[in-house]
Parts: structure tokens; C-alpha cells; sequence
């Protein structure tokens, strides 16, 4: 088992920056990936960003794409995820999610653990 624990959410003004954190712990040797994804009001689960674990490998949606940066401390078993000029259309619950297999990393199902997510949301 794996468990993972965000922090860093927030309000944030539009224009403005946020950092968000995810510690992993259990069964940490056998994580192969790790992504954030949200989800807005009404919305579906959207990817935003992944990273590969060992190679550091990273992947954007295009939403976040520029404005996004995925990183990792393999010391500290953390993903990061810093995203700058903040829109409106950010505000929504970020989840982040580890998986332990190989494979498409934008889809959600290929995911086996998920954290509880923090709520971000972006004032105009």
C-alpha cells in the first residue's frame, strides 16, 4: 500500500502562485509514476501533470502547460506541483495520485492510490 498526503492548497489571487506538496510512504520502491489531477464544480477528474519516479520523465496538460512545474524528491518521497500565473479556471480540488504499473500516465483509471486532495482556488 502506498499513502499519500497533499498540502499546500489555498486562496490565491489570479496572477499569483502556488505550490502544492504530496508525501508518499507504505510501499514507496514500488511507485512507477506519480500525477496530480483535479477536479472543478460539475466537472470531471482532469489530468494536469505526472512525473516518472525514477527517470524524472514529466508530462503537462495543456491547460498548465508553460505555467506548470512538476518536480521530485526522491529523498523525501514528495512530488511538487508549482503552478504560476494563476487563472480563475484553476479553482478546483487537486488530487495527487501515484501508480505502480507502466502506461498511459494522463488517464486517471491507471492510477492505484490517491491522496484525500487539497482544495485550490483562484480569486479574479
Amino acid at each position: 500500500q502506498v499513502q499519500l498526503v497533499e498540502s499546500g492548497g489555498g486562496l490565491v489571487q489570479a496572477g499569483g502562485s502556488l505550490r502544492l506538496s504530496c508525501a508518499a510512504s507504505g510501499r514507496t520502491f514500488s511507485i512507477s509514476n506519480m500525477g496530480w489531477f483535479r477536479q472543478a464544480p460539475g466537472k470531471e477528474r482532469e489530468f494536469v501533470s505526472a512525473i516518472n519516479w525514477s527517470g524524472g520523465r514529466t508530462y503537462y496538460s495543456d491547460s498548465v502547460k508553460g505555467r506548470g512545474t512538476i518536480s521530485r524528491d526522491n529523498a523525501k518521497n514528495t512530488v511538487y506541483l508549482q503552478i504560476n500565473s494563476l487563472k480563475p479556471e484553476d479553482t478546483a480540488v487537486y488530487y495527487c495520485a501515484a501508480r505502480t504499473s507502466y502506461g498511459n500516465n494522463l488517464d486517471a483509471r491507471n492510477y492505484n492510490y490517491w491522496g484525500q486532495g487539497t482544495q485550490v482556488t483562484v480569486s479574479s
